[in-house]
C-alpha cells in the first residue's frame, strides 16, 4: 500500500516521503479501515510518540496521521461494535499513528459509525477539532449555559470548533486571531473579536473560560481574565501562569465513540460546521504539508476518491 513516513525528527514535514509498505494487520480488538480521507496536524511530528514506542524504542520509518474517515475491511480478534463494510471515522492512538495511508489498523474502541450522509473528508477533518473542542468546553472547562469564553485562534481549525459549540451551549463568545481572520472568526460564531497585534486583550475585562491553542505571553496574560471560579483550558502544555481564583488545566484529546457520534450529529443537521482549508491527493500529500503560503483551515488528504 501507499503510505508517507518520516524518519528524520529534524526534518518536520519536509523529511515526509511517499512510499510501498506492507498493509496492517488486524490484531486483537483492532480493525483495519480502508482509508478514504486523512487528516494530520504538524504538532505530531514533536510528539515523542510519533518516533518511539511506550517502551521508548524507535518506531521509525513510522506513518504519522491520527485523524482518519473510510471503511472497515476487517475485524480483529474479540473486535465488537463494528461491522466490515461499515463506514467510520475517529483517531487512531498516538503510539500507532498511521493513517497517512491506504490502510490502518486501529483499536475499534476509537472509532464510531459515519453516517452515509457525511463525506469521509468532513469526517476526517471533525474528528480532532471536535472532540478537542468537546473536551476543552465540556469535560475539562465544565461550560455551562450564559457564561463567557474566550476562543484563541478562533479561525482555525480548532478554534472554529470551539466557537461554535459554545455558541451552541449557549455561551457568549469572543475570538481572537490575524485582523485577516475576523470575518472567519465571526462567521464561526464569535460574537467579539480581538485582533492580538493591534487590539489590547485586556480591554475585554473577565471571562468564565479561556481555550488556549498559543500558549506563551497571550496564555500568561489571558489568566489573568479569568473570572473566580474560571477554568483555563490549554492544548499547547502546562499554562505559565494560573488564575488568581480559578483552575488551570492542560490536556491531550482522546477518542471517544460517544462524543463523536454527538458532534457528527450536530454536522448532519447543519448546527456544526467543518474547517477545511486544502484537499489533497495521497500523491501530492507532502507539498501540501509543505505550502508555499499560509492556509487557513485544515489540510485534508482525500486517499480515495
Amino acid at each position: 500500500m501507499k503510505a508517507i513516513v518520516v524518519t528524520d525528527r529534524a526534518a518536520g514535514t519536509a523529511g515526509m516521503t511517499l512510499v510501498e509498505r506492507p498493509e496492517p494487520q488486524a490484531a486483537i480488538n483492532d480493525v483495519v479501515v480502508r482509508v478514504h480521507a486523512s487528516g494530520f496536524t504538524s504538532g505530531e511530528l514533536t510528539w515523542p510518540s510519533t518516533w518511539t514506542d511506550r517502551l521508548d524504542r524507535d518506531r521509525t520509518p513510522s506513518i504519522p496521521g491520527q485523524e482518519l474517515a473510510g471503511v472497515v475491511t476487517a475485524l480483529g480478534y474479540g473486535t465488537t461494535g463494528l461491522s466490515v463494510g461499515q463506514r467510520v471515522f475517529g483517531l487512531s492512538d498516538s503510539y500507532r499513528g498511521g493513517t497517512l495511508a491506504e490502510y490502518v489498523a486501529v483499536e475499534a474502541r476509537n472509532l464510531a459509525p459515519l453516517p452515509g450522509d457525511v463525506d469521509f473528508t468532513v469526517g476526517a477533518s471533525v474528528a480532532m477539532p471536535g472532540l478537542t473542542a468537546w473536551q476543552g468546553l465540556f469535560v475539562h472547562g465544565r461550560l455551562r449555559e450564559g457564561q463567557s469564553v474566550l476562543v484563541h485562534g478562533a479561525a482555525g481549525a480548532v478554534g472554529s470548533m470551539v466557537a461554535q459549540l459554545a455558541r451552541l451551549a449557549g455561551a457568549y463568545v469572543i475570538g481572537t486571531g490575524r485582523a485577516a481572520d475576523r470575518q472567519k472568526a465571526l462567521d464561526f460564531g464569535a460574537q467579539e473579536f480581538i485582533d492580538l497585534e493591534n487590539d489590547v486583550l485586556e480591554d475585554i475585562g473577565g471571562v468564565d473560560l479561556v481555550f488556549d491553542v498559543i500558549g506563551g505571553d497571550i496564555g500568561k496574560r489571558s489568566a489573568r481574565l479569568i473570572r473566580a471560579g474560571g477554568t483555563l483550558v490549554s492544548i499547547v502544555g502546562p499554562s505559565e501562569a494560573r488564575p488568581r481564583d480559578g483552575l488551570a488545566v492542560d490536556f491531550v484529546v482522546e477518542s471517544d465513540r460517544a462524543q463523536l457520534s454527538e458532534i457528527v450529529q450536530r454536522v448532519r443537521d447543519g448546527r456544526l460546521r467543518t474547517n477545511i482549508g486544502n484537499i489533497a491527493a495521497l500523491d501530492d500529500a507532502v507539498a501540501a504539508f509543505n505550502p508555499t503560503k499560509r492556509i487557513s483551515g485544515k489540510t485534508i488528504i482525500r486517499i480515495r476518491p
